[in-house]
């Protein structure tokens, strides 16, 4: 499976960019239609409006995307991701300019 340093904001049940948002781990399964973050199972579903992602346990919508280093993660609203502890070292060497695990290329 690829791990990957990935931004996951909630969007169901919150107004348009204003759920909580995160900066962690993401595990994807071989096709990269699944993926596995703290705890969820998330499934890639294209037909979704404001969401890339969903969990297959309750339906909620996410947006699963790679960081971007001038911070504007949201489309509509300045939220800050929560950082988890052990992608914290990663991602302050991301902003600061190093590529992230599994983009050396892009």
């Amino acid at each position: 499976m690829a791990t990957r340093v990935m931004f996951v904001h909630l969007k169901t049940g919150h107004g348009t960019d204003r759920g909580p948002a995160w900066i962690s781990w993401v595990r994807f399964n071989r096709t990269w239609k699944t993926a596995y973050w703290h705890g969820l199972t998330l499934r890639r579903f294209p037909g979704l409006i404001d969401a890339n992602f969903y969990d297959v346990a309750t339906q909620d919508e996410y947006w699963l995307s790679g960081p971007r280093r001038d911070r504007g993660d949201t489309r509509y609203s300045n939220i800050q991701p929560i950082v988890d502890d052990d992608v914290r070292g990663v991602y302050q060497a991301f902003l600061d300019g190093s590529p992230l695990p599994g983009r050396e290329r892009g």
